[in-house]
């Protein structure tokens, strides 16, 4: 079966694209319909043309263009560019906002280099209803324009209860807390840096906030922190961005440096 991907281009530099097959020097790539369209039509790709692909698990590898043509095209890698590298495992559970915001909340959220996307239903929760496949293929954009190695897996929306009962033993997580005692977020942070290499969470409540019933059963929990994001009230997908760049910053890859690229 042709290999399902996504392609994204940038100006001055080879197209980069997501795909799901095994990398490997001399391996073959094969697009098919619209992705074939956007190489002949869009980019305007010929023949020997550079194109960087990735999957997560195997680094970034340049290939080209072996052939084009109506309705399929055929890549073939050659060397590699990058080696896969550890990332943060570092997990966002919100709760489902509308559908412009949750969009924009999985694609800052993919450049913020979370590893997970979590959709969580709270009480107060006003949508319930999460196109998964939609938001999964936001990210593996996000993930080919921000030039990670991973695409962050968005997960089936689960009730506060089933996402807490299932807490996977060890892994810290940030409650962004609107209300009740809650230290601050940087403050919390710089007291865990031995702790930078565990697994970790950021939760966000929903645009209506968590009831209280809820906030009481978080705060009980141990491996829960509430944190606060300042004096102004923010909305979701501010706090979740705010709260991710914090983590990243702190105990994060946040002192790291982009790639340096070259369209040669």
């Amino acid at each position: 079966m042709p290999e399902k991907i996504s392609l994204t281009a940038a100006a001055g530099r080879a197209t980069r694209l997501f795909v799901e097959q095994d990398l490997r020097v001399g391996g073959e790539i094969r697009l098919v319909d619209e992705r074939v369209h956007y190489l002949r039509h869009v980019l305007r790709l010929e023949s020997g043309a550079p194109v960087d692909l990735f999957n997560g698990r195997d680094g970034e590898w340049r290939s080209s263009l072996a052939a084009v043509a109506k309705g399929h095209a055929s890549l073939v890698v050659g060397r590699q560019l990058r080696p896969q590298a550890a990332e943060p495992d570092l997990w966002l559970a919100f709760a489902p906002i509308k559908r412009a915001r949750i969009d924009s909340v999985a694609e800052k959220a993919t450049e913020l280099g979370v590893s997970a996307l979590l959709p969580v239903v709270t009480q107060h929760t006003a949508v319930e209803r999460v196109n998964v496949e939609r938001l999964q293929a936001i990210a593996v954009e996000a993930a080919e324009q921000c030039e990670r190695l991973s695409v962050p897996q968005v997960r089936a929306s689960v009730s506060l209860r089933k996402l807490l009962t299932d807490w996977p033993p060890g892994r810290r997580l940030l409650l962004c807390a609107e209300a009740g005692d809650a230290r601050p977020i940087a403050e919390t942070l710089r007291s865990h840096v031995n702790d930078a290499a565990a697994p970790w969470a950021v939760m966000i409540g929903p645009e209506g906030g968590f009831a209280r019933s809820e906030l009481d059963a978080l705060v009980k929990l141990p491996f829960v922190m509430p944190v606060g994001l300042g004096p102004r009230i923010l909305r979701a997908d501010t706090a979740a961005l705010a709260a991710l760049a914090c983590w990243q910053a702190i105990l994060g890859d946040g002192q790291q440096r982009p790639p340096h690229r070259s369209s040669a």
